[in-house]
C-alpha cells in the first residue's frame, strides 16, 4: 500500500472516530433531521450538516449579542467602544481553544458627541471637524427646514432639518445669532426615502465658533417629542488603532497545504447605532460557529475573522488581505463573509448570496448547496453581484468569496427602514429565527468546505 493511500484511510478512521466521540447529546440526531424552522422543504442531511445543525443555537449567539449591543453598544472604529468589543470577541475566542491575534492598524481620526437628555437613554452621534469642540448644554429651539435663524436664540441649542450642501449655512445661522450649538437633524435620501437616516457628519467649508452635530432622525424624533434640553460634549478621538480579532483552530486531520477556511464578519458600528444586525448579528453567527465547529473533524483550518473598521471602507479586511503573500492567498479556500444576517423586518426576507461579480465561487456554491439540503433553496435568491461589504477584499486577490445577508426580495438594495440607525437594536431589529437559519446555512456550508482538501 502506499504512503498516500495509507494517509487516506487513517484521515478517514480519524474522520470516523471524531464524529463518533463528539457525540450528538440525547435527542439532538432526531432534531436535527426535522424541517428546519421557517423551511418549505423537509432537510436531505449529511453526516456533517447533522453535526452542525444539531449544536448551533442561536440563543446561545444572542448571550454575545447581549453584550455586543446593549452592554457595549456603539463600537466606532479605533476608539475605546471598539476596543472593548475587540477584547471580548478576542476572550470568547481563547476560551474556546482558538489560537486569537489581535492585528492593529490605524485609522482616521473621529470626531464624535455624546449626548444627554432627561427620560433618554445616551445617544451619540458625529460632529463636525469644523465646529468647536467643546461641552454645551441648553435649551432646544427648533426652527426647522431653514438656512437662516430670525427669532432669539442666544444661549440656545438650533434644532435644523438638514439641507443637504447648505449644512455650513445653517451653522453659521446659528453661531451668528448666539447659539451654544447647531444640531442639524439627517434627511431621507431620495434613492432610498423608506430608510430612516442615520447620523452624519457635518462638513462644512469654513469653521464656526459652536459645536455642530450631526442627529439621525431618530434623535429629531425624540428630542421634537418632549426632550427639549439637552447637555453634550465633544470629543476628539485622534491618533486611533483598530484592530482584527484573528483566531484559528489547526486542521484535525492531514493538511499539507495549509489550506483554511475563513468564516467572518465585521464587529464595528457606525456612529450612534448599536448595531445589533449590522453587524453584531454576523459578529455573534461568528462566535456562536466558532464553539460548534472547533472539535469537529477537518481537512482544511478553520479561521475565525472579525473585521475592524468595515463602515468607514472596509479598512480592517484589506489591511489584512494586503499583508498576504501568494502563498497566504493560495491557502485560503473560501472567505464566508456576514453581514446583517439576522434583521427582523418583514422586507428583508430574502437571504441573498452575493459575489462581487455575480459568478458562483466555492462560497457561494457551498451555500446554496446547504440551502438545498436544509430546505431552504426557496428562500436564497444569487449569486447576484454586489460588493460593499468585506468581501471586495478577497475577490480583489482573486480569493473566492461572498457576503451572505438577509435583504429585501426585490434587490439586495433593499434594507430594513432602521438601517445604521439608533434602532439598530435586539429588541426592534433580531429575528431568532433568521439568526438560526443563518447559523445553519454558514455552518453546513463552511463545515462542509473544510471536511474537503
Amino acid at each position: 500500500m502506499s504512503e498516500v493511500k495509507r494517509r487516506d484511510l487513517l484521515a478517514g478512521a480519524a474522520a470516523f472516530t471524531g464524529f463518533a466521540t463528539v457525540g450528538l447529546l440525547p435527542g439532538t440526531a432526531t432534531a436535527a433531521t426535522r424541517q428546519r424552522p421557517g423551511a418549505a422543504l423537509p432537510p436531505s442531511l449529511t453526516v456533517g450538516d447533522r453535526a452542525v445543525v444539531a449544536r448551533v443555537d442561536a440563543r446561545r449567539a444572542l448571550r454575545h449579542l447581549r453584550v455586543l449591543s446593549d452592554e457595549i453598544g456603539w463600537r466606532i472604529a479605533g476608539t475605546r467602544s471598539e476596543h472593548r468589543a475587540a477584547r471580548y470577541i478576542a476572550g470568547v475566542l481563547r476560551d474556546l481553544g482558538y489560537k486569537v491575534e489581535l492585528q492593529p492598524f490605524p485609522v482616521a481620526d473621529k470626531y464624535l458627541a455624546e449626548i444627554r437628555a432627561r427620560g433618554e437613554r445616551r445617544w451619540q452621534c458625529s460632529a463636525s471637524p469644523q465646529g468647536a469642540v467643546a461641552a454645551a448644554d441648553g435649551k432646544v429651539v427648533d426652527v426647522g427646514r431653514v438656512t437662516e435663524v430670525t427669532g432669539d436664540v442666544r444661549g440656545k441649542l438650533v434644532l435644523f432639518d438638514r439641507v443637504p450642501g447648505e449644512e455650513t449655512a445653517q451653522a453659521k445661522a446659528a453661531a451668528d445669532a448666539g447659539a451654544r450649538a447647531a444640531l442639524i437633524v439627517n434627511a431621507r435620501s431620495e434613492t432610498y426615502p423608506e430608510r430612516k437616516p442615520g447620523s452624519f457628519t457635518p462638513n462644512l467649508s469654513e469653521t464656526v465658533a459652536i459645536p455642530v452635530l450631526g442627529l439621525a432622525e431618530y434623535h429629531g424624533e425624540r428630542i421634537r417629542a418632549g426632550a427639549r434640553r439637552l447637555s453634550f460634549e465633544v470629543t476628539h478621538h485622534s491618533g486611533l488603532t483598530s484592530y482584527n480579532v484573528l483566531a484559528e483552530r489547526k486542521a484535525s486531520l492531514p493538511n499539507p497545504d495549509g489550506k483554511a477556511v475563513i468564516v467572518s464578519a465585521h464587529y464595528d458600528s457606525v456612529p450612534g447605532s448599536p448595531g445589533a444586525n449590522d453587524d453584531g448579528s454576523g459578529t455573534v453567527l461568528c462566535l456562536e460557529l466558532a464553539r460548534v465547529l472547533r472539535r469537529l473533524p477537518t481537512q482544511q483550518a478553520i479561521r475565525i475573522y472579525l473585521w475592524g473598521s468595515e463602515e468607514y471602507g472596509l479598512i480592517g479586511a484589506r489591511h489584512y488581505v494586503k499583508g498576504l503573500d501568494e502563498t497566504g492567498v493560495a491557502q485560503i479556500t473560501g472567505c464566508f463573509q456576514n453581514d446583517m444576517v439576522a434583521t427582523s423586518h418583514p422586507p428583508a426576507g430574502t437571504y441573498w448570496l452575493l459575489s462581487v461579480d455575480g459568478a458562483d465561487n466555492t462560497t457561494t456554491a457551498a451555500v446554496n448547496a446547504a440551502a438545498r439540503r436544509l430546505g431552504y433553496a426557496d428562500q436564497a435568491e444569487g449569486p447576484t453581484a454586489r460588493g460593499s461589504s468585506d468581501h471586495e477584499a478577497f475577490y480583489e486577490r482573486g480569493i473566492p468569496a461572498g457576503n451572505f445577508s438577509w435583504r429585501g426580495g426585490e434587490a439586495p438594495s433593499q434594507l430594513e427602514p432602521i438601517y445604521h440607525t439608533p434602532e439598530d437594536t435586539i429588541a426592534q431589529n433580531i429575528s431568532l429565527q433568521r439568526l438560526q437559519v443563518s447559523l445553519e446555512l454558514i455552518g453546513c456550508a463552511a463545515y462542509d468546505v473544510a471536511r474537503h482538501k
